[in-house]
């Protein structure tokens, strides 16, 4: 018996299924989201405009799901869909502010808000170093998303804590940065090495941070979720 269980584990340990063909195969059992955000994804991507990808996507859905936040914050907009898309899955009273420092994208962030309905998404121009201090209300928000510019995330990381209410999440996105992040930073172009520098940095404060507890996933281009602990309220 013990022979066998040892020639199981083994077996198990072996396998390692191929990252690109989980995400298909992944994708391929999900059921499709809202026509109307598969539409504005599409005007999204032909614009050339960034959208969270399908994993990112699978990922908020099931968090917002999971934990029906009374109140969402946003770290950049772009035009709109990722703050769409957890308004549709959040419960209907649920309040989602979102930042967004280019004035193009907000105007169709804003758009696209008028456009769907979403009267409970209010969206607020600038950066968010200056805009995340202006916010009031300690812990006010459940569920707070970060896809900004990935190289600022570590100067938004004080607010952000300050802004996330006891038990609350913190989800952000692109933490592998195409892969850069995993290799050293001799590997990574010059012009790219500040930032990986900076994604380093943020992410071991987040590991590091005592309010926190974190997980970093591999989904899309990387995702961390970190979870507030209610003693720190």
């Amino acid at each position: 018996m013990c022979g066998g269980s040892e020639d199981i584990r083994g077996a198990g340990a072996a396998f390692s299924p191929d990252p690109r063909r989980m995400e298909v195969f992944a994708e391929a059992m999900t059921p499709p989201g809202p026509t109307f955000l598969r539409d504005l994804e599409r005007e999204a991507r032909a614009q050339g405009v960034p959208v969270i990808r399908p994993q990112t996507q699978d990922l908020l859905r099931f968090f917002v799901t999971l934990r029906k936040p009374a109140g969402i914050l946003e770290v950049g907009a772009a035009v709109g869909f990722s703050a769409l898309l957890m308004g549709y899955y959040a419960p209907r009273e649920c309040r989602i502010v979102t930042i967004e420092l280019d004035p193009g994208r907000a105007a169709q962030a804003r758009d696209n808000f008028k456009k769907y309905g979403a009267d409970n998404i209010s969206l607020l121009e600038g950066d968010a170093a200056q805009v995340l201090p202006q916010i009031g209300g300690d812990g006010t928000f459940d569920l707070i998303f970060m896809d900004a510019a990935k190289g600022q995330y570590i100067r938004f990381l004080p607010e952000t804590l300050r802004l996330l209410a006891p038990e609350g999440l913190l989800i952000t996105d692109n933490i592998l940065q195409e892969g850069d992040v995993l290799a050293s930073r001799f590997a990574v172009t010059r012009r790219n090495r500040t930032i990986h520098r900076r994604m380093r940095d943020y992410l071991r404060a987040l590991m590091e941070e005592p309010a926190l507890e974190t997980i970093l996933l591999p989904n899309g281009d990387g995702a961390a979720v970190s979870v507030k602990k209610g003693e720190y309220c």
